[in-house]
């Protein structure tokens, strides 16, 4: 069975909405205003790239990545992997960044008992509330960042279920106050 990761930038309070920018939230492009770059945050992130063997995104994520991930040097291992979109509404994939499109959450779990490595859920908030809810997410990679947003899009839903059990796997506090935070979901 494939490990189904969703990555996030989040904030304190949950947010994760527009982190690095955009147009139509308040306080889009939180990631980078008054927080000091430090390199050293971001290394998940080249991790999870070489580690991670396919995208899965949700429709937004997918046409807002389309037309700008595949100019993006540093995402090259991204662009060459496989990219599967779940939507009911996205009638076609973008020719210059295929995907493959998933209509259901039951196909999302189907792509999980394939062969081959983990699936990373990158931005797509609404897809990984809706996978978080039906037990379909075994990891988190969390980069928080010191802010408080109030308002905007969040990683986890309101639904009323049982708890879901995390472990702390990995963890490092670094100097401009972002702390990684890598769980694993007990089942």
């Amino acid at each position: 069975m494939r490990t189904l990761i969703v990555t996030a930038f989040v904030s304190v309070d949950g947010v994760m909405e527009a982190p690095g920018g955009g147009t139509g939230y308040r306080n889009a492009g939180w990631t980078f205003k008054d927080i000091e770059f430090d390199e050293a945050a971001y290394e998940i992130k080249g991790r999870e790239q070489s580690e991670t063997t396919a995208l899965l995104l949700g429709r937004r994520t997918y046409q807002e990545f389309a037309p700008v991930w595949p100019t993006m040097d540093e995402f090259a291992e991204y662009n060459a992997m496989p990219r599967y979109v779940v939507s009911t509404g996205l009638e076609a994939h973008d020719p210059g960044w295929p995907a493959t499109i998933l209509r259901s959450l039951d196909e999302v779990a189907a792509l999980k008992q394939t062969e081959g490595g983990p699936i990373a859920v990158h931005g797509s908030a609404e897809l990984g509330r809706s996978l978080a809810d039906a037990g379909l997410v075994d990891r988190y990679h969390l980069l928080v960042f010191p802010v408080l947003l109030g308002a905007g899009k969040r990683l986890f839903s309101e639904a009323d279920r049982d708890a879901t059990r995390l472990r702390l796997v990995e963890h490092e506090a670094y100097g401009n106050g972002i702390q990684k935070q890598i769980f694993d979901v007990v089942r």
